[in-house]
């Protein structure tokens, strides 16, 4: 009934002299308009958008992860929001790990499994005050942590048989040596055991690098 009388309102007289008086449309929900789109006047079809409305204080992040790192993830999983435009890194949640993925194509050129997680901010609004709608975030999702790990670069390591091994500087000379390797990143590689806290390994070795080589510039094993 109303859908007809707001037809009925619009379509006035039939001369063409007396203009339609003005139909007032309530938003649904309160919010902030983020786009418009429609900007000029004219004939708008049946259920056609004319604005996107939203709240800016209730903001998810989607981020789509390749599908081999989203099964480390689960829904609580502590989140780093950065390169984001502001002076600090912000904080969040994964709130939910879509169950289906979908293909895209790398900067490489490679076609990738990719899924879409959804984060949910920690802290507050007032920490999230300068994102908004379609910002670009970069995030890291803590899959794993301790406070005294042994680590090493990862390019130091490499695969000898089963297991794997690395160079460590025996003064200027290089010393093959097995390792038993643990959690990694893109970056660093946990060491297990074979290495001690301070003795320096060779980072990158070449493959004519042999038990005994002469050696220069190298990287101590830390603790993080």
């Amino acid at each position: 009934l109303e859908a007809a009388r707001a037809a009925a309102a619009l379509a006035g007289p039939t001369d063409g002299r007396t203009q339609a008086a003005p139909l007032s449309l309530r938003a649904p929900v309160d919010g902030t308009v983020l786009r418009r789109l429609r900007v000029s006047e004219g004939v708008v079809p049946a259920g056609e958008g004319l604005v996107d409305i939203g709240d800016v204080s209730t903001l998810e992040i989607v981020a789509d992860y390749l599908s081999a790192d989203a099964v480390q993830l689960r829904e609580g999983t502590p989140v780093l929001i950065e390169q984001w435009g502001g002076p600090s890194t912000l904080e969040g949640r994964v709130r939910r790990i879509e169950p289906s993925g979908f293909s895209k194509i790398s900067a490489l050129g490679v076609e990738e499994q990719r899924v879409n997680v959804v984060i949910v901010p920690e802290g507050g609004a007032e920490a999230w005050r300068g994102l908004g709608d379609g910002y670009r975030v970069e995030v890291r999702a803590i899959v794993w942590e301790a406070p005294d790990v042994l680590a090493v670069p990862l390019g130091s390591v490499f695969r000898e048989g089963d297991g794997w091994a690395l160079f460590v500087a025996a003064g200027d000379r290089a010393e093959r040596r097995a390792v038993r390797i643990g959690r990694q990143s893109d970056r660093m590689v946990q060491i297990l055991d074979g290495v001690q806290a301070g003795e320096e390994v060779v980072v990158h070795p070449a493959d004519q690098l042999a038990d005994g080589s002469h050696i220069s510039g190298v990287r101590p094993a830390s603790r993080r």
